[in-house]
């Protein structure tokens, strides 16, 4: 099976648990990833945003993938957040980080620097010229403050064959289905908004990676097969269901909606690294009413 058929589907962008005392808590990720596993989600990629891989130091995010390599190597394939507004850095990462058991890299394209077209362009060629693996783009301009557009993400597919696909993160319709439209044979799309993840695989999308399915991995996933197999009524049921959970998850912050969902869930300490908090007292409990009226 090819890497395109391999990620398609739900991929989860795994949250890093903490204890009270700051440190990462390895038995809350060691059941984070069980959960993967028992809910059959069909990959993970560590140390994404959701990961608040800008709090984790470079021993720490290897510690976390060495760890996730001894979990599930060879069960699901393990696809690694690398990015960066530093190239030269970007690419003396992906030279230092155990990546032998790991199935692709996800890079954002560069933050704050704001780089133009051209620039996000010659980026990434750079970096697809130094990569091991092959590369995901992650186009999330909310975060980046810079939008790739339809056209650079599609003369990126078109001239660098090591680049095999994208998450695109920058909610607009149009621009996804521009490059839906144009994009070249095995050009993987995929949403990186839980909440338009539905609309995205009608337009033709193969999958999501989420941040939900840290809490709902059976349901979410479930949802995103179903719009595989073309049965949007079993996937609108089950979105239907989840978009409250999707707007509480997302209303302050990312990774402090879903770390609360799944503290409540039980699975890990609610606990962020600076300058993320939790959530406020008010949406907390809106999350535990909400998770009390699912029964």
């Amino acid at each position: 099976m090819d890497i395109q058929e391999q990620l398609k589907g739900t991929g989860v962008a795994v949250i890093t648990p903490f204890t009270a005392n700051n440190q990462i808590d390895f038995d809350a990720l060691g059941k984070v990833l069980d959960s993967m596993l028992t809910n059959k989600v069909e990959y993970v990629v560590m140390l994404g945003t959701t990961g608040e891989t800008p709090v984790l130091s470079n021993e720490e995010k290897i510690a976390i993938l060495e760890f996730t390599y001894e979990k599930i190597a060879g069960k699901i394939p393990v696809v690694v957040g690398i990015g960066g507004n530093n190239t030269a850095d970007l690419i003396q990462d992906l030279g230092n980080f155990p990546l032998a058991k790991a199935a692709a890299i996800l890079s954002a394209s560069p933050y704050y620097n704001k780089p133009s077209q051209e620039g996000i362009f010659q980026h990434y060629k750079m970096v697809a010229a130094a990569s091991p693996l092959p590369i995901i783009l992650y186009n999330v301009p909310g975060r980046t403050g810079r939008n790739m557009s339809a056209a650079t993400t599609l003369r990126i597919a078109n001239e660098i064959p090591n680049i095999i696909g994208i998450k695109e993160a920058s909610g607009d319709m149009g621009q996804c289905m521009q490059i839906l439209k144009d994009r070249p044979a095995n050009f993987l799309v995929l949403s990186g908004d839980d909440a338009l993840a539905l609309p995205q695989m009608a337009c033709g999308m193969e999958g999501v990676i989420s941040v939900a399915a840290n809490a709902f991995p059976l349901e979410f996933g479930n949802m995103v097969r179903a719009c595989l197999n073309n049965d949007f009524i079993t996937a609108r049921a089950i979105n239907n269901c989840l978009m409250e959970a999707y707007d509480l998850m997302f209303v302050e912050n990312n990774p402090a909606g879903v770390k609360a969902f799944m503290a409540l869930q039980g699975t890990i300490g609610n606990y962020l690294r600076m300058p993320n908090v939790p959530l406020s007292e008010g949406v907390f409990n809106q999350i535990k009413d909400w998770i009390s009226k699912q029964g």
